[in-house]
């Protein structure tokens, strides 16, 4: 027997804007299209480019693409919903939209841990790197990282579709995430968040201190170059992962793990969005900016671009 009386879930997006409402609209249209477009650069660059085929940029391009769906999923439709200052979408949409936002943050955050132990393998045991992580474990790693995303978010997705929704089907959010959706139902979600919350804490948590450690020991190594010109070149072969890694987690666990209560929801939305929208536009920006890597193999294309309209 179906114990769902609701089929559709309004969302009300932001519905406070007035005036700004257009501005609103245009700058997160604009932000979506450059993490698009920034992100698409890497995946072609990492792809094209003999001075890219490290592990690290392989990690790199399938971030980017995780940072393009995350956009997708979240900003076109808070753009058609603030637009039309609300929207509908179908209870199965909703927990859908869910289910890949979930999904996608557990795997940058297995993709971004796969990284660090790439960068400590590399300063730590430089010896042994070509050894360790050779193709095979590269693949390994990846395919890991996207499946446990999409396998360990069937569970409470799984979990929600036991739940009785019988109204209200208002949620005051741009897209569905777990707390609103939850907020609806009108059976004992206990189980449900304390599922989520088990699985998030050991999915974040755990990749986080992997992280964090893995970093004390690339620091200790670095500290113990003499030259003070070496440690700075090593440290920059690990420095814009570690920025990648500082702007994630920070925007994660301010939305996240830090005490929410007495906070009002604009507050709340405005963090959903720092981490949907702006945070998906870092990885090019940051990578852009402090890879040289990146840099040489840009003004490659760039170079072979301008030959070419000039003959």
């Amino acid at each position: 027997m179906n114990k769902t009386f609701i089929t559709e879930i309004v969302l009300k997006g932001f519905g406070n804007l007035k005036h700004f409402k257009i501005s609103f609209i245009f700058a997160c249209f604009l932000i979506y299209m450059a993490t698009v477009m920034g992100n698409l650069i890497i995946i072609f660059l990492v792809s094209t480019s003999h001075r890219l085929r490290s592990p690290m940029f392989f990690f790199l391009g399938h971030l980017s693409f995780s940072d393009i769906l995350v956009s997708s999923n979240v900003v076109p439709i808070m753009l058609s919903v603030t637009l039309e200052d609300g929207g509908t979408l179908f209870l199965s949409g909703c927990v859908t939209q869910f289910f890949f936002f979930g999904a996608l943050a557990t795997t940058e955050c297995l993709l971004l841990t796969a990284m660090s132990y790439d960068r400590y393998i590399a300063i730590c045991s430089p010896l042994y790197y070509s050894t360790i992580m050779d193709h095979r474990l590269c693949i390994y790693l990846v395919v890991g990282s996207w499946s446990l995303g999409f396998v360990l978010t069937l569970i409470p997705v799984f979990l929600i579709q036991t739940l009785w929704f019988c109204g209200p089907n208002v949620i005051d959010h741009f897209f569905c995430d777990l707390g609103p959706l939850l907020e609806l139902s009108c059976s004992d979600v206990s189980i449900v968040k304390y599922e989520v919350l088990s699985l998030s804490g050991v999915m974040t948590s755990v990749p986080f201190l992997f992280i964090v450690v893995t970093y004390g020991y690339i620091f200790v190594t670095i500290m113990k170059i003499t030259s003070v010109t070496g440690r700075q070149k090593t440290f920059s072969t690990c420095s814009s992962h570690l920025a990648v890694v500082c702007t994630y987690y920070g925007a994660l666990f301010a939305i996240y793990v830090v005490p929410r209560r007495g906070t009002s929801t604009t507050v709340n939305k405005v963090l959903s969005l720092l981490y949907t929208v702006i945070t998906p536009l870092f990885n090019p920006i940051i990578y852009g900016l402090r890879n040289q890597e990146i840099k040489v193999a840009m003004q490659k294309y760039l170079l072979v671009g301008r030959g070419w309209r000039n003959t």
